[in-house]
Order: C-alpha cells, then structure tokens, then sequence
C-alpha cells in the first residue's frame, strides 16, 4: 500500500497563479482605469456646466430674461474676461454658490461660454472639451468653433472619437445651450 500525501504539486499551483494573473491582465484592460479617471472628471464638469447654464435662465427669469452680458465672445471661465464676469454677476444675484469659484477651481479652464442669438433672443451657450471616449462620441458633443470666427458656433453632424470634427478637424465641444 502506498502512502499519497494530500495537496498540489508545485506545477499545478503555478499554472493557477499563471492564471490568475492572465486573468487580472484582462480585466485591467478592459476596465481601463485612465479611460474611467477621464471620464468621473468629464462628468464633473459636465455637471458644473449644466449648473451654469441652469444659473443663466434663472438669472434671466429673474431680470426680465436678459443675461448679464450684452455680447459674450467665446471665452474660457478660467480666465478674468467677459465670461468670468458673467459668472460673478450671477453669483452676485444669488444663482450660484458665493464660493463657486473656489469649489469649481480645478474645472474653470475647461469651461467655455458664448452668445447665442437666434431670432433676437440672446442666449448662453456653455460648453466643455470632453477628455474621455464615451463623452466625444456622445451625441451632445457636436458643436464647435468656426475657424477663423472665434464665438460662433456650429453643429457638426458627426464628431469622431477623437473629439474632433470628420469635417476640418476642428475641435467637438460638449454644450448645454
């Protein structure tokens, strides 16, 4: 009678390990952890954009649907200019956190506004860069500047994954208008 101990031999548990870590290799790539780190701060922003424009219409209810700025040229929120002022009106109203600027710091730079008038009813249109693949292809990201014609805006009718248009190559904003 022989006498077998009970366990693994040292070839079948390295085949497991091997395994294992096979595995681990694919759910890291297919979770892509940068790819999701872009996309939490996409949609960050996302939400601070919709937050201003949101401010915007209040603001206009408010003052008799006129905006706190008679034209708006594009400009980023990041920077002292028309937009920063824009914002800070609408702080001053009552529309915005007094300490918006300080809680939206990181994403200010990111964000951009202009004018919109269509058929005499001026409107703003707030927009963000996406940095993540789910949001350029998303179906909001569509509009863009117009080379040459910085403020003026344009629909794109299909934004490639690379967040740029299949027309020109220009640069796909996401916008809340």
């Amino acid at each position: 009678m022989k006498n077998f101990k009970q366990g693994f031999t040292l070839i079948e548990l390295l085949i497991v390990i091997a395994l294992l870590g096979a595995l681990a290799v694919a759910l890291l790539a297919a979770l892509d952890p940068l790819e999701q780190i872009k996309k939490g701060t996409d949609t960050g922003i996302r939400n601070t954009v919709a937050e201003i424009s949101g401010s915007f219409t209040r603001y206009a209810s408010v003052k008799g649907g006129s905006l706190p700025f008679a034209t708006l040229a594009w400009g980023s929120v990041g920077q002292a200019g028309t937009a920063y002022n824009a914002i800070q009106s609408v702080i001053d109203a009552g529309e915005l956190k007094q300490d918006f600027f300080t809680l939206a710091s990181d994403q200010l730079d990111r964000i951009f506004i202009t004018a919109v008038n269509d058929t005499g009813t001026q409107r703003a249109m707030v927009c963000f860069q996406p940095g993540s693949k789910s949001f350029r292809v998303d179906a909001n990201t569509k509009f863009g500047t117009i080379a040459g014609q910085e403020g003026t805006m344009t629909t794109y009718a299909d934004c490639t994954a690379g967040g740029t248009s299949a027309a020109g190559g220009q640069a796909c904003f996401w916008c809340v208008q």
